[in-house]
């Protein structure tokens, strides 16, 4: 019987050759070679899913998830969003560019310090209401990292296009407008729902009757990425900044997702996990 750590290295692997036959497209315009990546994302998609399933027969629940389980169903829906977007919106290379982080946190457990054991369903001792708090969370984390991706397309194409710099790479990207309807589109959609697991992570404090945990490093990064975002679509309906600062903006709010994400777990006592 295949065990989970042959199916995980084979994700690794063949993600790995998607992205190179992916970047082959992104330099030369390829399109044997994108169809090459894109079927490779498929069955990448398809494995990773095949793990998850696996993961979730046996624990029965997301409380129970290690840290590299997580971040494989947020790398998961990545590469769900990057192929809904390419199946229906057709935006030339997303596809590569948002697959860059998905890849990139399926290789952050191997690097993880094994030193943490404590998993969710110890910390949170099977509340339900948890199970809601961490989809949110991962799902909200999905569209900031699909935002920022467009963020960082928008910023590429404008300097592309203030420097006259006309390349085969801007031609295939969509228009500045579209690329910021995007990107506007993806933190509208990520905003309550960060904050619906924010309010259910305080809820839990509260209950648990520890508010000095509010001070913990996991919910403040949280709420940080919250006011981050908030202001990124305050200041949209606004106009009070250009889109270029507003892109700029965005992508740094991103960091703060990921920092949030894996850097506060080394130190928060809210929830950490191991490594698998």
């Amino acid at each position: 019987m295949i065990s989970a750590a042959w199916i995980y290295n084979g994700i690794i692997y063949l993600y790995a050759l998607s992205l190179l036959f992916t970047f082959s497209d992104f330099v030369g315009a390829n399109r044997r070679t994108k169809r090459m990546g894109t079927g490779l994302l498929i069955v990448v998609w398809l494995l990773q899913l095949i793990d998850l399933a696996g993961i979730l027969y046996r624990s029965h629940t997301l409380i129970e998830f290690s840290l590299q389980e997580t971040l494989l169903l947020y790398s998961w829906l990545l590469v769900t969003a990057s192929l809904l977007i390419q199946l229906v919106f057709r935006v030339e290379l997303f596809q590569f560019y948002i697959n860059l982080p998905a890849f990139g946190v399926l290789l952050l457990p191997l690097f993880n310090n094994p030193s943490f054991s404590t998993s969710l369903k110890d910390a949170f001792a099977g509340d339900k209401l948890l199970l809601v708090h961490i989809a949110l969370a991962i799902c909200s984390y999905s569209a900031f990292a699909v935002s920022a991706v467009f963020s960082a397309m928008y910023l590429i194409l404008h300097r592309q296009l203030k420097g006259r710099q006309w390349s085969q790479t801007m031609k295939r990207m969509p228009s500045l407008e579209a690329i910021d309807r995007s990107a506007f589109a993806a933190a509208v959609v990520g905003v309550p729902l960060l904050a619906a697991s924010v309010a259910l992570g305080a809820d839990w404090i509260w209950r648990q009757g520890d508010k000095a945990m509010l001070l913990d490093e996991k919910v403040i990064g949280s709420l940080v990425v919250f006011l981050m975002y908030g202001i990124v679509v305050i200041q949209r309906f606004a106009w009070q900044m250009t889109r270029v600062r507003l892109s700029i903006w965005n992508v740094a709010a991103f960091a703060v997702v990921l920092i949030n994400l894996l850097v506060t777990n080394y130190y928060s006592a809210f929830h950490q996990w191991n490594g698998g």
